[in-house]
C-alpha cells in the first residue's frame, strides 16, 4: 500500500512539474507589417521617416541586417512564414489571386488561391503545444474555409471584423484594440501565440490625421535631391524618402506597435514573451511611374528579385536572453521563423513540416557562424510593379538573378556590390555555372 502511494505522489509531483514547465513557456507576439521596406525604419537609417516605439524594440533586442522574404510579394511571404516552407511548395506563388497574363510573352501558371489544409502551420504547431492562439489582421492566404480559423488559431479576427482597409486609417487602431482586448482576456494558464497582421504601410497610402502636418512640414523643409527616380528595366524607381502621406502611415503603424508593447508592459509580460516584427516583403519603390518609398542603397522594391524587393527588416526581443542592442548580419529568410520559434519556446522541431526552414536561435548568442548558406527565391509571375517573371539564388556573398522572358542572367557579389549595380555575369564564368546549375536543380 505503502508503494502505492508513493507511486501515486510520483506521478503527482511529475504533473505538477510538467503543468508548471508548461506555463513557464515563453509567449510569443508575431507582428507582420505589410510592404514595410528595409530601410523605412529609423533604427534601419531613415532619416525623413519617425518611428521611435520600433526603434526602441530593436534598441532592446537583435536586429537582423541580411534578412530575407521568402517571396517578394505578400501571400507567398505569408505562406512560407506559416508552414516554414517555400513558396512553391504551397502552390502559392504570387498574391491572391495574382495578375493574368493575357497579352505578355510568356504564359505564367496560376497561383494557388489557399493555403492547403493538410499543411501544418505555425498556429496548429503552438496549438498543439498548448498555446492559446490569436490572429488578427489581414490574412490574404484564402478565404471561406481557408481562414485562420481553420488553420489553428482559436481566436480569429479578421478584415471583415475589423472593417474596409484602403478607406479608413482606423482599421489599424481596431486591430490594436483587438490585440490588446486579447491580453487583457486571454487565458493566463496557457502561454499564447499572438499574430498581429498590420496593413500598414500597404497602398492605398492614406493620411494618418495625428502625424501628417509634422510630415507635410518635413518634406517642404527637404532639399531638392536629383535625381528623384531612375530607370528599372519597364518601370520607374523613387530613390529618395520624400513622401508625407507614406511617412505618417508608418507613424501610425509604430503607434500601434507601440500601444501593444505598452499593454505587454502593463501586465507585466514583458519578461516573459518573445516579440518578433517583420515585412512580408520590399517597400514599394518600383512601379510604372514609381511607388511611394524608397530602399536605396537597395536596388528596386516590391515585386522584384533585387534586394529593394526581398530584403525586410527584422526585430527580435527575448529579455535576459538576447543582448539590447545585437546586430546579426547573417542572413535569415521567413523559412526560418517557423523552427527558430519552436526552439525558443523550447519545442521540438518538426522538419517534416517545416521542410526548409533553419533555425536560427543559435545566431542570438553566437553570430560567427552562419546557419544556412543558400536560399532561393521563385517568382514565375508578371506583378504591377512591372517586374516580369524570374528566378534567384543567393550563396554566400553571391546572388544570380535568372530573367525568363529574355533568357538572361544577372551576377551580383553582394558584399562588394550590395546595391547589385555591377553585373559579373560575363566576367566570372565559373561562378556564373555553378550558381545556374544549382538554381535550376
Amino acid at each position: 500500500m505503502k508503494h502505492v502511494w508513493l507511486n501515486w505522489c510520483f506521478v503527482f509531483l511529475l504533473s505538477v512539474a510538467h503543468l508548471s514547465a508548461e506555463n513557464e513557456k515563453p509567449n510569443i507576439l508575431v507582428i507582420l507589417a505589410d510592404d514595410l521596406g528595409a530601410c523605412d525604419l529609423g533604427c534601419y537609417g531613415s532619416t525623413f521617416h519617425e518611428t521611435p516605439h520600433i526603434d526602441k524594440l530593436a534598441s532592446e533586442g537583435a536586429k537582423f541586417t541580411a534578412a530575407y522574404s521568402a517571396g517578394s510579394v505578400c501571400s507567398p511571404t505569408r505562406a512560407s512564414l506559416m508552414t516554414g516552407k517555400y513558396p512553391v511548395r504551397t502552390g502559392i506563388t504570387d498574391y491572391i489571386p495574382g495578375l493574368k497574363s493575357s497579352g505578355k510573352i510568356l504564359s505564367t501558371p496560376q497561383t494557388a488561391l489557399q493555403l492547403p489544409l493538410e499543411e501544418l502551420t505555425l498556429g496548429e504547431a503552438f496549438q498543439n503545444a498548448g498555446y492559446q492562439t490569436f490572429y488578427s489582421g489581414k490574412w490574404h492566404l484564402g478565404g471561406q474555409g481557408f481562414e485562420p480559423s481553420e488553420q489553428g488559431f482559436e481566436i480569429s479576427i479578421g478584415d471583415k471584423d475589423l472593417g474596409n482597409h484602403g478607406k479608413d486609417w482606423q482599421v489599424g487602431q481596431k486591430l490594436t484594440d483587438s490585440a490588446k482586448k486579447f491580453l487583457g482576456d486571454r487565458d493566463a494558464s496557457r502561454p499564447f501565440l499572438m499574430y498581429l497582421a498590420y496593413h500598414e504601410p500597404h497602398t492605398p497610402i492614406l493620411n494618418y490625421p495625428a502625424h501628417i502636418e509634422k510630415f507635410n512640414q518635413k518634406a517642404e523643409s527637404l532639399p531638392h535631391t536629383e535625381p528623384r527616380t531612375k530607370q528599372e528595366r519597364q518601370g520607374v524607381t523613387l530613390l529618395v524618402q520624400d513622401n508625407p502621406t507614406y511617412a505618417s502611415e508608418l507613424a501610425g503603424l509604430d503607434d500601434f506597435v507601440g500601444q501593444v508593447l505598452t499593454k505587454l508592459d502593463e501586465l507585466n509580460l514583458r519578461e516573459n514573451t518573445i516579440v518578433l516584427l517583420l515585412s512580408d516583403n520590399g517597400g514599394l519603390s518600383t512601379l510604372a511611374k514609381h511607388g511611394p518609398t524608397s530602399n536605396v542603397p537597395l536596388r528596386a522594391g516590391k515585386g522584384w528579385l533585387y534586394e529593394g524587393g526581398i530584403r525586410i527588416p527584422c526585430i527580435l526581443r527575448i529579455p535576459s536572453r538576447v543582448n539590447p542592442g545585437t546586430i546579426i548580419t547573417q542572413p535569415i529568410i521567413t523559412t526560418d521563423i517557423f523552427p527558430t520559434l519552436l526552439e525558443l519556446a523550447g519545442l521540438p522541431q518538426m522538419p517534416t513540416y517545416h521542410q526548409d526552414g533553419v533555425s536560427f536561435a543559435r545566431l542570438l548568442q553566437d553570430s560567427s557562424q552562419p546557419t544556412r548558406t543558400t536560399m532561393y527565391w521563385h517568382y514565375p509571375h508578371y506583378h504591377g510593379s512591372t517586374w516580369a517573371p524570374g528566378s534567384a539564388i543567393r550563396e554566400g556573398d553571391f546572388k544570380l538573378i535568372h530573367f525568363l522572358e529574355d533568357n538572361t542572367y544577372e551576377l551580383y557579389n553582394l558584399t562588394q556590390d550590395p546595391s547589385e549595380q555591377h553585373n559579373m555575369a560575363a566576367v566570372n564564368s565559373s561562378k556564373l555555372s555553378d550558381l545556374t546549375g544549382k538554381l535550376d536543380t
